[in-house]
This record gives structure tokens, C-alpha cells and sequence, in this order.
């Protein structure tokens, strides 16, 4: 029997994102004095980032703007022939991009979500390399551990804002090839989010209703920690830089990773975390979260924040 397409797994894994900021310098300063992330390159307004157990030389395009906000969501793909493939895939359905490059990947190609995020395909990168000061003895890492700031591992997933989750989410689902894992349905039938995973993680893209109708925003994204003890002490790191805290630390249900939110200067939402747990059965049906259930609140009945469910990049304009 011939394997459909697009296959789990043709999507490789979340490989970096654009970041919208209006204050370039203090979102950069925040990154790397307080996030602890290295930079790796500069081009015109933007900035190129990443965490020191990342692979790729580039994990977080941080760019100048007049806005904050999602510039794009970079997905690396299985290899060049599924790249032309899942092109040619999206042609067929009336989804049609254009092709760029950027300073630290190859050719890539970049399509819209039905909500408008743009996304891009691409699978030559380039690599890291560490240079002496930063180079390690274990050569199954990039880099050494270097303790400045909360020096979280690497990106491990980004949450976008729709105002249509189930169309965004047939979209990486069906489209791409990722596994949907987790989602919430309210009594109506109407999807409320959506959790979907292109490794075996409990989800590398997160899809949330946008209460204020908008279309095309940024919820948040986060960096992966080793423990929920490198989460507490990132806590204390936040306290002492005089960055507010939005909530936790806790412990999430859907995805079950462990938790804490901030602002950064640019005004976008921007998470650490640890935990969750890994997929291995092949056969997984996804998990659905009932209204009644998500009332709840958190893991261990932390009540979600209203900010959680009104905050997102870039700003809505008000009308009166």
C-alpha cells in the first residue's frame, strides 16, 4: 500500500522564528544578557540568535520594526525532495508562496496559514560552529553549557493565535504532516485550540482561539530548560532583571511541560519551560479537552491569567 503524503515526519522540527520588535536594542539586551542566548550574526535590522545546545546557527531572527509581532515560523523539512514535494502539494490545493533566503539557511519557501502567519519551508541550514571559547570536550553537543542568564537548551515550540483554530489546524495537520495531539472543544463543537507535534514532544506548534477576532498574531513561544529546578531559578533571574512575571511557575495539562511567563521589551509573550512528556505509540489519538475541563485551570489548579486569553502580538487597534 502506497504511504500518503504528507508523512509524519516530513516536517523535521520547528527550526527558528522571526521576531517583530519595536525596540530592537532592549529586546536584544533581554535575549542575551537576561535570556542568555548567543548571537551568531547580523543583517541590516536584524539580529541572529540562539541557545547554546542549538544546532543551527540560528534559532531567533530578531528584527526591528514598527510593531511586535510573528515576522515568520521556520519549519525544517525531511530533505530537499520532500521540500519540492510538499511545494508542489500545496500548489495543488491553491496554496501558492515565494521562494527566499535568508543569512543562516538556504532556499526557502514561504506560505501563508488561513489566518496569515507566514510560514517557511526549508532544508539546507547552516550549522553552528563553535569556535574555541565556547567549544566542548562532548562532541554530541554544539557548544558548551555557558551559564549567563537563564541559558535555557534550545527553541522548542511556538503558539500562534487564530481566529479560525480548526482551519489553522487542518492546515499543519493535513498540509504538512504533523500529529495532532491534544486539543480543546468547547459544548458547541467549536475548536478552541489545537496542539500538534512534528517530532515525538507532546506538540512543536500550538494553535489558540484569538477572543478579539484578529487574525495572524503571536501568542508566544518558548525555550526548553533540562529541569523545573532550571525554571525556578530562571524565576529568580526574571525577579532580579525587574522583568514582570505574567504567571507561574506551574505545571500546564495539555502537554504537561512545566511553566513560566514573561514580557520581553518588544511586548511579546515569551515562555520558559521543562517536562512534558514523549510520544512512542505510533497508533496516538489525540487527546481532547472538554470546556469543563479547561475551567479547571492548570495542572495543579492554578487559575489561567485573563491576560492569557487577551494578549497577543501584534497590539489590536481599538475602535471606538
Amino acid at each position: 500500500m502506497p504511504f500518503s503524503f504528507p508523512r509524519f515526519g516530513d516536517v523535521a522540527h520547528v527550526g527558528h522564528l522571526e521576531l517583530l520588535t519595536p525596540k530592537l536594542s532592549e529586546s536584544l539586551a533581554f535575549f542575551t544578557s537576561v535570556i542568555g542566548l548567543h548571537e551568531s550574526a547580523r543583517k541590516g535590522d536584524s539580529v541572529y540568535l540562539r541557545a547554546w545546545g542549538d544546532y543551527e546557527r540560528c534559532t531567533l531572527k530578531l528584527t526591528g520594526h514598527t510593531t511586535s509581532g510573528l515576522g515568520h515560523l521556520g519549519l525544517r523539512v525531511r530533505d530537499d525532495a520532500t521540500l519540492q514535494a510538499l511545494v508542489s502539494h500545496l500548489a495543488e490545493r491553491g496554496i501558492t508562496g515565494t521562494w527566499t533566503e535568508d543569512e543562516t539557511h538556504g532556499p526557502a519557501y514561504r506560505v501563508l496559514t488561513p489566518d496569515g502567519h507566514a510560514v517557511e519551508l526549508y532544508w539546507e541550514t547552516q550549522r553552528f560552529v563553535a569556535t574555541p571559547d565556547v567549544a566542548t570536550a562532548f562532541k554530541s553537543q554544539p557548544q558548551r553549557y555557558v551559564p549567563r542568564g537563564i541559558a535555557p537548551r534550545r527553541l522548542d515550540h511556538i503558539n500562534i493565535l487564530a481566529h479560525d483554530v480548526r482551519g489553522n489546524r487542518e492546515f499543519f495537520q493535513h498540509l504538512l504532516g504533523l500529529r495532532l495531539t491534544e486539543q480543546i472543544v468547547f459544548d458547541n463543537g467549536q475548536e478552541m485550540g489545537a496542539w500538534l507535534s512534528a517530532t515525538n514532544k507532546s506538540y512543536d506548534v500550538a494553535i489558540t482561539h484569538d477572543k478579539t477576532g484578529a487574525s495572524g498574531r503571536l501568542h508566544h513561544f518558548t525555550y526548553m530548560m533540562d529541569s523545573r529546578e532550571d525554571v525556578l531559578r530562571a524565576a529568580d533571574v526574571l525577579r532580579d532583571a525587574d522583568v514582570q512575571i505574567e504567571t507561574g511557575p506551574h505545571k500546564h495539562n495539555v502537554g504537561q511541560t512545566f511553566f513560566l511567563y514573561c514580557f520581553e521589551p518588544g511586548g511579546n509573550r515569551f515562555e520558559i519551560g521543562a517536562g512534558g512528556y514523549l510520544i512512542f505509540d505510533p497508533d496516538w489519538k489525540p487527546v481532547v479537552w472538554s470546556e469543563a475541563d479547561r475551567s479547571k485551570g492548570q495542572a495543579w489548579g492554578l487559575q489561567t491569567v485573563s491576560s492569557f486569553h487577551t494578549h497577543g502580538t501584534p497590539p489590536v487597534v481599538q475602535t471606538k
